[in-house]
């Protein structure tokens, strides 16, 4: 299953995520985004904390809002900003005990998102796939903050598809390529990718 999304990662496998109940896992010392970036090169986390402070909030296991966090970077110009920011935020409305990161090769075929780092020509071929099913447009909804933990994952669970350019986070600490963009898809909106890659035409032929 999903063996033509497999194919459109150059370095590295999709990331499969599910946010489970029952046992606890483990508490790491790692962002969210660099757990990720280990299982794209085969590791598997099940994690019940980690250690962004807007990641904290965005998969919410923290009430802690990161605007004076983002303040204090720089990443906005006044503390009203900061917070508008902080508002406009993605979170994980689901209910869970840990957090299961997985490479796509280890996973049972369910989960809640499928992280993928593309170059720009096989994330157009996402979106094609995608249009393929229904022939409506791919809205990229993003800002340049949260965007593995945000875009990638909250966004992708409430909307179907987040592609995201990144963030100072992300790219820093789990140093994907320059020129890859992340993007993250439900299991629904896969399992459409997946029907439309085995029928959209080659992009160069």
């Amino acid at each position: 299953m999903f063996t033509e999304i497999a194919k459109l990662m150059d370095d590295g496998k999709p990331v499969c995520v599910t946010f489970q109940e029952g046992d606890i896992g483990e508490e790491y010392d790692l962002l969210y985004c660099e757990m990720i970036t280990k299982a794209r090169k085969g590791d598997i986390f099940l994690a019940s904390s980690q250690s962004c402070p807007p990641g904290k909030y965005v998969l919410s296991t923290s009430e802690d809002k990161p605007d004076k966090y983002y303040l204090a970077s720089g990443r906005y110009i006044d503390a009203e900003t900061a917070q508008k920011a902080t508002s406009a935020l993605p979170r994980i409305k689901k209910k869970y005990d840990h957090i299961r990161i997985e490479p796509l090769s280890e996973n049972n075929g369910e989960f809640d998102v499928i992280i993928l780092y593309l170059k720009p020509e096989m994330a157009m071929r996402v979106v094609q796939a995608l249009a393929y099913n229904d022939g409506e447009r791919v809205s990229i909804d993003t800002f340049g903050a949260a965007s593995i933990c945000g875009d990638c994952t909250a966004l992708a669970i409430e909307k179907g598809v987040g592609l995201s350019y990144g963030c100072k986070g992300s790219r820093k600490h789990s140093e994907y390529d320059d020129n890859e963009i992340p993007i993250g898809i439900d299991l629904e909106n896969a399992k459409k990718i997946e029907k439309g890659l085995n029928n959209i035409p080659e992009t160069r032929h």
